[in-house]
């Protein structure tokens, strides 16, 4: 019987341009879930209606509102929708429970994504198509389960929850005993933050899988210590990827500060395929962003080694050999599994960069191209 694997990759909050960093993550993802679908059954939860009720995402749409009015977002691109999450970031304006209200209860009743989000989402779809980016859902209404109230009264059940509200307190996920930090996942007023949304997704769902991988950067590792604590308890076997993200020029930056503009997906991508076949943008993308970057955070983004490597890619592709079949071996896969049930993507993709022979077409195909 095959076993189950739950991949949980980080989000990206939809109010900014992809930039390097987003690129990595996404496309180690991809390349693991493409990999570990060929000898187990995989299910890849990625939804962007979890984290919609954020303050982060829910603060920026009643930015917008307030400071833009009627906008036809549909006119925008990518790059001016992150110019305003800037402006909404630097302005530092505090945002009462009862203004971002309305847009939380129209996210969980009516399944509500603001225009301006709609509209990065869209974009990001044509990236996604052009990369051959599996696309698990970004224009789909996917709720979680549990909602918010269920999930508190869960872990509090459990012995993990500390639920001070009646007394004018905060919502807290207690992980004390292990030796870990107690982390407020819910304000006073119930607003949640982003391990309250993980944790309403997650905690169903770990339950029904044998493993469970957490892709994430680094700098949330100290939540994802907390969230694999509480998901472990469900009885999957739980995994921590953690991913570096992408210096420029030496210096790692979160998005919300910009400057990005010549580092964006849509640059990188429209540049690249102008001069190389879809085949070889897609597997160079990932030669690039996942052997030679590796999963620290070491090496600044670098445009030529990626054009070097879309380049190898084409040539690597024109000699590939047919090949019997249309998934690779499970025998092949094994080698990058390392006692766990899903595929390393490291591990793999550097193997295409060392052999001598070309790999098959079967596994280009199932998982690169």
């Amino acid at each position: 019987m095959s076993r189950s694997v739950l991949l949980a990759p980080v989000t990206v909050t939809p109010s900014k341009p992809l930039t390097p960093s987003h690129l990595k993550g996404l496309l180690w993802a991809d390349v693991m879930y493409r990999a570990t679908a060929q000898v187990a059954d995989v299910t890849f939860r990625y939804s962007h209606t979890t984290y919609h009720p954020t303050e982060q995402t829910l603060g920026f749409w009643e930015f917008l509102d307030r400071t833009r009015g009627d906008t036809d977002y549909t006119t925008l691109s990518e790059s001016q929708i992150g110019e305003l999450y800037v402006r909404y970031r630097a302005e530092g304006h505090p945002q009462a429970a009862e203004d971002l209200y309305p847009y939380a209860q129209a996210v969980e009743e009516h399944g509500f994504v603001h225009p301006a989000s709609e509209r990065v989402l869209r974009l990001w779809s044509a990236h996604y198509a052009r990369l051959g980016l599996h696309d698990p859902g970004l224009l789909g209404h996917q709720p979680p389960e549990l909602d918010l109230e269920e999930m508190v009264e869960e872990l509090v059940a459990s012995g993990m929850g500390l639920d001070q509200r009646e007394l004018g307190g905060r919502v807290y996920l207690d992980a004390t005993r292990f030796g870990l930090p107690l982390r407020q996942i819910m304000s006073a007023e119930g607003r949640p933050n982003y391990l309250a949304c993980a944790l309403r997704e997650l905690l169903p769902l770990a339950a029904r899988h044998d493993e469970l991988v957490l892709l994430y950067d680094n700098e949330l590792a100290p939540d994802y210590r907390l969230l694999a604590q509480v998901l472990g308890r469900q009885g999957a076997a739980v995994h921590h990827v953690p991913i570096g993200r992408v210096p420029i020029d030496g210096r790692v930056a979160s998005a919300r500060h910009g400057g990005w503009h010549e580092h964006t997906a849509d640059t990188l991508v429209r540049d690249l395929a102008a001069e190389h076949t879809p085949e070889a943008l897609r597997l160079g993308m990932r030669l690039y962003f996942i052997a030679v970057l590796g999963p620290g955070q070491r090496e600044s983004f670098r445009p030529d080694l990626l054009r070097k490597h879309v380049s190898r890619a084409e040539r690597l592709v024109a000699r590939v050999p047919e090949a019997a079949g249309t998934r690779p071996s499970v025998d092949t896969l094994g080698r990058y599994r390392r006692g766990h049930t899903h595929v390393d993507p490291y591990r793999l993709t550097c193997s295409l960069l060392g052999r001598a022979a070309a790999p098959s077409l079967s596994l280009l195909s199932s998982v690169y191209l």
